[in-house]
């Protein structure tokens, strides 16, 4: 498909990536700039793969208390040096970090924390939705594959839409930040207490209350 100067102007301000594989990126990804991005990243065009590599060991452990502390979040996020560490960008970018696992509580940074016992007790768990749900054994294994796939963005840090924009991934936001920064950049570890967390108690729709605070 064609695309337009401004989706190009736009991809390579994200990556960094030359023009002319910007433009190739977007007429795969028919015009999908997020999609566009993992695809140069998948052959090593972008400023953000390109940086991926190399080490970092400075940045932030940034907290996020939930008004009235019912939520606090820790979380470690690298990059290459203290002097980045200390920009504005990056600290904002932290506390958007912490604000996401604040409201989505993910339980995983990346699909490659998830252990294999953790996975196959999903796919045994989803196996039996989809019996139970009458769905053809042949067609099953297809089913759960796919429904993996939406655990891994319910639960993954990286995968999850970005509550600020849910048209990208916190992965899209990352890539971002790395291309715009100019250092590898990356989200290590988390902790996430919730008051009274394992206890019963009422529903809350934390997402909304932490996106209402978002806008204050």
């Amino acid at each position: 498909m064609a695309v337009n100067a401004s989706a190009v102007k736009e991809l390579r301000e994200k990556t960094g990536a030359g023009m002319l594989d910007c433009k190739k990126a977007l007429e795969e990804a028919n015009g999908d700039i997020p999609k566009a991005i993992d695809i140069l990243r998948e052959k090593g065009l972008s400023a953000a793969a390109n940086k991926a590599g190399r080490i970092a060991t400075e940045g932030v452990v940034e907290s996020y208390i939930h008004a009235g502390g019912r939520i606090g979040v820790l979380v470690e996020i690298n990059c290459e040096t203290d002097f980045v560490g200390k920009t504005d960008q990056f600290r904002e970018f932290a506390r958007d970090i912490a604000m996401q696992i604040a409201a989505a509580n993910p339980k995983f940074v990346s699909r490659d924390e998830v252990s294999q016992d953790e996975l196959d007790k999903e796919r045994e768990i989803l196996k039996a939705q989809a019996l139970n749900e009458g769905k053809p054994a042949n067609i099953v294994e297809k089913m759960v594959d796919g429904r993996i796939g939406k655990y891994y963005e319910e639960f993954c840090l990286l995968e999850q839409p970005f509550i600020k924009d849910p048209d990208k991934t916190i992965a899209n936001l990352l890539n971002e930040k790395i291309s715009t920064i100019g250092e590898n950049i990356s989200i290590r570890r988390f902790a996430r207490f919730e008051l009274g967390e394992g206890l019963e108690k009422k529903e809350d729709n934390f997402v909304a209350e932490v996106m209402s605070q978002v806008k204050k």
